[in-house]
Formats: C-alpha cells, structure tokens, sequence
C-alpha cells in the first residue's frame, strides 16, 4: 500500500479534503493531510486566495515542505489546486518520491527543474474550468504528459474548478467517483 501527503486546496483543510482522504484510506493507503492554513478555512475560493496572499504563498508552501519532511521520503505527493504547489515541488524535488497526484492544477515542470526518472504522476482537471483549461495549467499537464513516460492526463466534462471536494457547492459526484477510481488504481501500481 501506498503512503501519500494530500496537500488541500485555497480553501482550507476542508471536510470534503479530509473526506477524499479517508476514501483512499480505506483502501489501505496511509494518508496524510497536513493543514496549512493553521486552522482556518475559507467560504470562497477568493477569500481562501486571500489569505495565501496575505500569509504569502511561499510560507504556504514552506508548510507544506515542512510538513513532508517530518515523514519517510518514499512518498506519493498529492495536491488540490494550491496543493500542488508543495506536492509537486517535493515530487521533483525531494529524494525517494514514488509518485504524484495533481488535482486542478499542474504547474510547468521547469518551476522545479526537471521530472525526476520513474516517478509516476496523474493529473485531474474539468476540460472548461477558466483556472485549470485557461491560465496555463492544462498546457502544463499535456507538456508533462509528453515528456514523462508514466504520466496521464484526465479530463471531465464541466467547469467547475474544485469538483472533487464534496463539501463544495462545486463537488461533482459522477466525476469525482470517476477520479477516485483511476486515483486508487494508480496507487495500487506503486511499489
């Protein structure tokens, strides 16, 4: 079974977070959730944005280094949208990783130098959400799917950005169910 680090998203460690944690926990995996936001949590997704800003997102991602680095180093990173930032700075960066899991978001490879050999990596998003298809995350995605030989790339019908939180007004069952499924199947190749 896999051991993952699940970054949250703009929002906070949210139930809807701590929940799609639990579904892979009881899969067996061991999961992570590390909060780094100290505490709070966000109504909107401006709000959540706020904070990071004012907090400053280096300090936000800094958390989250910390945060992994209190654990052993054969690690899957994952992250919801913000929470890609640490998962995929340590799935490129950190010694050991044995995959990654990019949810709304995926940032260009050359923000950490280059993808390390043998890490496997999924990356989820909707096809018509403005913050993943049109501010350069998707053209990330399909850079890295093209470059990395154990990458896949899925999209989902909708725009909604943060679709697999269920305790968001934009949580989609159907495509989270959908997500979990390839998530899990994904972590049962990892070795």
């Amino acid at each position: 079974m896999a051991e993952v680090v699940l970054f949250h998203h703009a929002q906070g460690l949210t139930q809807g977070v701590e929940g799609f944690a639990a579904e892979l926990r009881r899969a067996g995996h061991t999961v992570h959730v590390p909060d780094l936001y100290e505490g709070h949590t966000f109504e909107t997704l401006e709000d959540g944005l706020a904070y990071a800003r004012q907090t400053g997102f280096g300090t936000v991602g800094a958390r989250g280094i910390a945060a992994a680095e209190e654990l052993g180093d054969a690690l899957v990173y994952a992250g919801f949208s913000l929470g890609v930032m640490p998962a995929q700075q340590l799935a490129q960066t950190r010694a050991g990783a044995k995959g990654a899991l990019f949810f709304h978001s995926c940032l260009p490879v050359e923000e950490f130098g280059v993808w390390p050999a043998g890490v496997p990596v999924q990356v989820h998003g909707m096809e018509g959400d403005p913050l993943f298809a049109d501010e350069g995350d998707l053209d990330a995605a399909r850079e890295l799917v093209g470059s990395v030989e154990d990458a896949e790339l899925f999209l989902y019908p909708g725009k909604e950005h943060l679709f697999a939180d269920s305790s968001l007004p934009s949580y989609d069952q159907a495509a989270t169910e959908l997500l979990t499924r390839r998530v899990l199947d994904f972590l049962a190749r990892i070795n």
